[in-house]
């Protein structure tokens, strides 16, 4: 079986090696990996080809085999994100905040690596070049396991990556890459504390909640993306009915994605039906309770319960609801606290909004498919954070970092 803990501790070692390196040596490395990839785009399609047309024989569903699938508009956006995140500025060594104390030390809190990140995710194979870029700017050493769907085409876009550090005479071992398909060499991974400083699960909440459990180290966990949309009473319904449609349907198998209509009661018998209506027409189910079916007759019955699930498919749930305090109580009762978005003329219930829905992106007239790293100007992104402690929103470079204290005397002693 594949050595799980001497691959981490290799990554580790070159860790320590790699926090040498300058911005120049870290922007030149991901100039070739960029010009290695583009290079190799037809190889890697190939062989992304096979793991997608493996997963359909195994009966994975339309959208595992979209998250799965590396389009060409995809492997632009991630040669784009490499390009964005050289453009960015590097973090490491930021001087935050710099004083005198009165014993005369003068103390610097400045930004260095995080050390060695550990990201566990599913089925998107661009994923493993997001995670590798930003942990490579922000001087952090990664290890990476990619789900099994994705294994051939991650494994070439590791031997591209590592490549490219041979090319630039930096120590490979930078990017280290379980490969392999056991579940066991997850559990083996989440513990090897000595030698991964944090784990970053991206995937649903299954592979949240089994990170959670098991790992021995410190994990920045984000949930699934149950995201709502709130159509208040004040809304321009042209302007709802767009946001909601790309909200939606746009790409119904990520995170970001709408998987609840909230309806103010106000205006529920007029907007219900033409939202459901288009939705429909493009292939989407409608879910609800009697009160919606009342108002669409084609609405499939919902539980209490699936106010919770998040579909990742071409479902919605519909729910109307008496005023905006009670669409708040909704969203942070049945809500991931991921994305969730309000279409609305009034401003201080837009505000009040903002202020009271507890998510890591909240949206006023804008769909909540722009949770996104490179959207946000990240370049790219590690995932979306929806916990509290250390980051939350999407995990960009700046979130790989951590602080250290740096302070100088003059043989100053206590």
């Amino acid at each position: 079986m594949f050595d799980v803990e001497k691959l981490c501790a290799s990554v580790k070692a070159a860790s320590f090696r790699f926090a040498k390196a300058t911005t120049e040596d870290k922007n030149k490395v991901l100039s070739v990996i960029r010009r290695r990839l583009d290079e190799a785009r037809k190889e890697i399609s190939e062989i992304n080809r096979l793991d997608v047309e493996n997963g359909k024989k195994s009966g994975m569903n339309d959208a595992f085999v979209d998250r799965l699938t590396l389009t060409d508009k995809r492997f632009d956006v991630m040669l784009a994100g490499i390009d964005d995140v050289m453009a960015l500025p590097d973090y490491v060594g930021y001087v935050e905040d710099e004083y005198t104390v009165k014993s005369g030390l003068e103390i610097k809190k400045v930004h260095a690596p995080l050390g060695v990140v550990g990201i566990i995710y599913e089925s998107r194979p661009n994923v493993t070049v997001d995670a590798a870029v930003l942990c490579i700017k922000s001087g952090n050493g990664v290890v990476l396991k990619g789900g099994k769907e994705a294994i051939n085409t991650n494994r070439i876009l590791v031997k591209i990556m590592k490549d490219a550090f041979a090319e630039c005479g930096l120590d490979s071992d930078v990017v280290g890459f379980i490969d392999g398909t056991d579940r066991e060499l997850t559990s083996r991974m989440l513990k090897c504390a000595d030698y991964i400083d944090v784990v970053i699960p991206r995937g649903g909440e299954k592979l949240k909640k089994f990170v959670l459990a098991e790992a021995a180290m410190p994990v920045i966990a984000s949930s699934g993306g149950n995201c709502h949309v709130y159509v208040e009473k004040t809304a321009d319904l042209d302007m709802a009915e767009k946001v909601l449609f790309n909200a939606k349907v746009s790409r119904p198998s990520v995170c970001n994605a709408a998987e609840t209509l909230l309806v103010d009661r106000a205006i529920a018998s007029t907007f219900i039906p033409r939202a459901a209506k288009v939705l429909a027409e493009a292939g989407v189910q409608i879910r609800g309770n009697e009160e919606v079916a009342a108002i669409y007759p084609h609405t499939v019955a919902v539980e209490e319960n699936e106010y919770y699930v998040e579909y990742e498919d071409m479902i919605i749930k519909i729910a109307v609801v008496d005023g905006l305090q009670q669409a708040i109580d909704h969203i942070n009762k049945y809500g991931t606290h991921h994305s969730d978005a309000i279409i609305t003329d009034d401003e201080k219930a837009a505000e009040t909004f903002c202020r009271e829905v507890d998510s890591g992106a909240v949206y006023v007239n804008a769909s909540t498919r722009f949770t996104d790293g490179y959207e946000f100007g990240l370049g790219a992104e590690m995932g979306i954070s929806t916990q509290k402690l250390h980051v939350r929103g999407p995990i960009g470079l700046k979130e790989l970092t951590s602080v250290k204290y740096v302070i100088k005397g003059n043989g100053t002693v206590r």
